[in-house]
């Protein structure tokens, strides 16, 4: 889910992968035999990307992990840039850019989507934010992994949108800018292969227009007599319509992901540095090892895909995620009775931020759809407590309460500190389980 939460980051440490089944930092290896008159080498491992915790673009964001992704006019090698502060979010999918973000020239050589009719084809893509804009194409590298033509959302591209339609201007929710997002653009690395699969393919209606899906994506075209929803198809492999999962579309390595950040410290840290690779079990350097599988739900449940069951006390969370997008840890409508809460956070009056006066522990129990548990530790910070130019804050989290909401909680990127984190993509076999699962 896009959910800034306020937004601050940071992030330092180079990482080892110490429990990936292979191990190794992601910079590959060489193997060289005894024999005096051959050497074998093995080529260098590509399928991974260097994560940044930081301030993100305006210095003030926190607990938010970016890479860098370069795209290209379609089969371009020159009309090309390379954009960095990309958030990495496994609970959203598909690459959103800010159009502002991308220099005009490349802007104008990257096509809109079209209909039949030759209409350019929008976006609505809702999480914490809406995002809207047109869908692009453009030639996507990130890492040593590359997809050709595949469609990108341009947020705030108005050359044929620029009256938002009223399904994508809830009131409770804004159009992403460079100062909301505290970034250039969100990648989408969840479990669906698409942002909208089956919930967009029917004609006059799609997403959250027909199914009421929260997060789900809404395709539009905009002529001068008004905007329209429009069916779009579900592909990871070109001809696209849909917004790819980035991975999902990669030619290897594209069943899921491994996101492995060091232990931050309890006081907080300026920066962190770690990794994500690309793909779950595919090369020597993101295999499963022994993390806990846990299965999580379909898309074909469209309001809580990627979501899993956790328990605190008699306190049943049913839609649960592990959402590197989201700055904290959420819980949705319900009190965790020995934790205070202090000022209420100013970008969503709803939530209340955790300061205890001492930093509290709560033990949870997750359990996937496979009916797997695992019990895992959680500690909650006094947000007061961090210095202000702290981007890496572990610990934080906010008592968020929606009336007539299904119990929820969400494990933000805290969660992620000193854990190697799977994400695998719907009806992907990855390593010794088949998506769409979390493990840890």
């Amino acid at each position: 889910m896009i959910k800034r939460l306020c937004a601050v980051g940071a992030i330092g440490l180079a990482l080892i992968l110490t429990a990936c089944g292979g191990g190794g930092g992601g910079g590959g290896s060489t193997a060289s035999t005894s024999s005096s008159t051959s050497t074998a080498t093995t080529p260098a491992l590509t399928n991974f990307a260097t994560l940044t915790v930081d301030g993100g673009l305006g210095g003030t964001s926190y607990n938010s992990a970016y890479v860098s992704v370069t795209i290209c006019g379609p089969g371009s090698t020159t009309n090309c840039q390379t954009i960095d502060h990309i958030l990495v979010d496994t609970g959203s999918t598909g690459l959103r850019i800010l159009a502002s973000s991308i220099t005009p020239s490349l802007l104008a050589a990257m096509p809109t989507e079209t209909d039949a009719n030759s209409n350019p084809i929008g976006e609505c893509y809702g999480g914490g934010s809406n995002t809207f804009g047109s869908v692009r194409q453009a030639d996507f590298k990130i890492g040593g992994e590359s997809v050709a033509n595949m469609p990108l959302q341009a947020i705030g591209d108005t050359a044929a949108f620029a009256t938002l339609p009223s399904a994508c201007t809830e009131s409770d929710e804004i159009a992403e800018t460079t100062s909301s997002l505290g970034a250039n653009g969100v990648l989408g690395i969840g479990t669906m292969a698409t942002d909208c699969d089956a919930a967009c393919t029917t004609p006059g209606g799609s997403g959250a227009a027909t199914t009421g899906a929260s997060g789900a994506a809404i395709y539009y075209v905009c002529p001068s007599s008004g905007c329209a929803v429009v069916a779009r198809a579900a592909s990871t492999t070109a001809p696209f319509q849909q917004l790819p999962n980035p991975v999902a579309a990669m030619s290897v390595d594209n069943n899921g992901t491994l996101i492995s950040l060091p232990t931050a410290p309890a006081a907080g840290e300026t920066t962190m540095t770690g990794t994500i690779y690309f793909g779950v079990g595919t090369q020597a350097n993101n295999g499963l090892g022994s993390a806990t599988v846990l299965t999580t739900t379909p898309q074909t449940i469209p309001d809580v895909p990627g979501t899993f069951t956790a328990t605190y006390g008699s306190t049943v969370f049913r839609e649960t995620s592990l959402d590197s997008g989201s700055s904290a840890y959420l819980f949705n409508n319900v009190s965790i009775s020995n934790i205070m809460t202090c000022a209420y956070s100013t970008h969503d009056p709803l939530q209340a931020v955790f300061c205890p006066s001492s930093p509290a522990s709560l033990d949870f129990t997750l359990e996937g759809t496979n009916s797997v548990t695992v019990s895992t530790s959680i500690t909650i910070s006094n947000f007061n407590n961090f210095a202000p130019n702290y981007a890496v804050r572990p610990g934080i989290g906010y008592d968020y309460t929606v009336v007539g909401a299904p119990i929820s909680a969400s494990f933000g990127l805290p969660f992620f500190y000193g854990r190697n984190v799977y994400t695998a993509i719907e009806n992907r076999t990855a390593g010794s389980a088949t998506g769409p699962y979390v493990a840890f």
